[in-house]
């Protein structure tokens, strides 16, 4: 099981599998202001693909067929930033999508732990640390406390999806949560486009 980093984009050749998790590493929460410094993957095999992505790059083709490509499920934990921001860098939506962080909201409504760190803990037993979280992703080299970071951000997800999707059957609130997942990309582009913030399905 290894960390395995590239420049700017996937190689060509790399197979991920049907099922791939990703997350997305920023210089901020703004996609607007905050440019997007990694991002990482895992087809739930145990090893991460880590893509720095390089000031004012735009374009990162192999990555973006990936987030477009119909028949590649893309896991995420709290996926509507990740997709806003790969939109915003490189125009590609990701679908179709899986968010852990939903999934927990639909099911978990015992508590209000939803974060992932709370997640693997209490789900599957891996105890992640968030040491790295708020480091500075646009370093030119990231150091190896940076990277372990980013990929355990991706490494249990496949694990999580299988248990919420668990907990998701028992409750009867599957199809209720494949429609959320379906309208998390439109909810994305919401955000880009200046409604971060307004329910637009609100009377008032």
């Amino acid at each position: 099981m290894a960390n395995h980093l590239y420049q700017g984009d996937l190689p060509d050749d790399l197979q991920l599998g049907p099922v791939v998790a990703i997350d997305c590493e920023t210089m901020g929460l703004n996609p607007h202001r905050d440019r997007l410094c990694l991002v990482q993957l895992s087809g739930g095999d145990g090893n991460a693909h880590l893509v720095q992505i390089a000031r004012g790059q735009a374009e990162a083709p192999n990555l973006a067929r990936l987030l477009r490509d119909p028949d590649v499920l893309k896991l995420f934990h709290f996926g509507r930033f990740d997709i806003a921001a790969m939109y915003h860098a490189f125009g590609a939506l990701a679908q179709p999508v899986y968010c852990t962080k939903i999934a927990s909201r639909l099911v978990r409504t015992f508590t209000d732990r939803h974060g992932l760190k709370a997640l693997t803990q209490e789900l599957i037993g891996v105890d992640i640390s968030k040491q790295q979280q708020t480091s500075d992703w646009g370093a030119a080299e990231l150091t190896k406390a940076q990277m372990d970071y980013a990929a355990s951000d991706v490494l249990h997800l496949h694990r999580l999806r299988d248990a919420l999707d668990a907990m998701l059957e028992r409750e009867g609130r599957a199809a209720l949560a494949q429609s959320c997942f379906d309208f998390l990309p439109t909810r994305a582009l919401l955000d880009l486009e200046g409604w971060p913030d307004t329910d637009i399905f609100a009377h008032a």
